[in-house]
């Protein structure tokens, strides 16, 4: 059985920040996360993707922004059970919980913290018949090295966020990108839109709009897509790679039989106090939690986690009163002052 204060379902940026914010206040945390390794989505699906909204740094890579999370808590020394999916939960009668895994791990603390980002998940396919024949093939629904596109051809299809900022990124390592969307307007951020389109102006991106990719062709491997673009005939664009970029289709899996209050595959939380759900002791914090004017950016969770951990504090020490003081007068001390000394981290990797 693995002890801890506050148990972290997500190893993300949003959990990981999560065991600053509880160092502070003397507070243990545990993690569980069925990646293998500690980072989320930002280290397993695209950890060279560049972030731009992150105070400090007016661009950093999505894998060296859990790198440096992963340092900034290393003091407090979280325990991990990676490679395992939080599977049952159990209310105890002093209103603790017993969280097991698929592996039969079994994990106790009074405050438990779904961090979980959009659950599990998978890519959403565009509806062409023979695509999942490219798959690995030239088509790729996720981008982990942009080298294995340098020089290369690439035609990226979507109109949000994640399409806009790999388009932007792959100009100075492709030879060439085409960006493909059905609407005239995006989904992205305005920023992103208006560099698009001096790209475009420039000549270094091939800006298609409205249209879509309808047909792939090739032997081994993509050699040519075909595209509809409203009033005109269906024509073919050579190219190494067709990434189509449409997100990701979210599962909470296990967690959402738990009891909780679910809105459109997100958890509902209270967010006018502290991002507790319909469970006293269960919060959410971050992408998979919903509430009214729900923003889903990184810094959004990591604000959620600093009010979770205050009430949380609370909750395992009803009678003990907290005086916050600012990092720049009492410093990060560790664990020392109320606990004689700092927990061992207890790992428990995938095998």
């Amino acid at each position: 059985m693995i002890k801890t204060d506050i148990l972290i379902i997500g190893a993300g940026p949003t959990g990981l920040f999560t065991v600053f914010e509880a160092g502070l206040l003397k507070l243990r945390c545990h993690l569980i996360d069925a990646l293998p390794q500690a980072g989320g989505q930002c280290s397993e699906i695209y950890p060279k993707k560049p972030i731009y909204d992150i105070p400090a740094y007016p661009e950093i890579l999505a894998g060296d922004l859990t790198d440096k999370l992963l340092e900034q808590s290393k003091q407090f020394e979280p325990g991990f059970t990676l490679g395992e999916r939080a599977e049952t939960i159990e209310k105890q009668e002093d209103g603790s919980f017993i969280v097991n895994t698929n592996k039969g791990t079994k994990h106790h603390a009074p405050i438990v913290a779904i961090a979980g980002g959009l659950g599990s998940f998978e890519p959403r396919k565009p509806p062409i018949p023979n695509i999942t024949e490219f798959e690995d093939k030239g088509v790729e629904y996720i981008i982990r090295d942009p080298e294995m596109y340098r020089n290369k051809n690439v035609v990226i299809s979507g109109g949000g966020d994640s399409a806009l900022d790999w388009a932007i990124f792959l100009t100075d390592v492709a030879a060439s990108v085409t960006l493909i969307h059905r609407r005239n307007e995006f989904r992205g951020a305005l920023d992103s839109v208006d560099k698009v389109q001096e790209l475009k102006d420039a000549g270094k991106i091939r800006l298609l709009t409205p249209a879509e990719v309808v047909a792939i062709s090739g032997d081994a491997k993509v050699t040519t897509v075909e595209v509809k673009q409203k009033d005109q005939e269906n024509f073919t664009i050579k190219t190494d790679h067709f990434i189509p970029l449409f997100g990701l289709s979210p599962k909470l899996g296990p967690i959402g039989n738990w009891g909780l209050e679910i809105e459109k595959n997100a958890i509902k939380v209270n967010n006018a106090l502290d991002y507790q759900t319909n469970i006293p002791g269960i919060y959410a914090i971050g992408d998979v939690n919903t509430y009214p004017g729900k923003l889903k950016l990184i810094l959004c969770g990591f604000h959620e986690a600093t009010l979770m951990c205050q009430s949380a504090y609370k909750r395992i020490f009803p009678n003990k009163k907290y005086v916050m003081k600012y990092t720049t007068v009492g410093g990060v001390d560790g664990f020392d002052g109320t606990r004689k000394e700092a927990p061992k981290a207890v790992i428990k990797k995938i095998n």
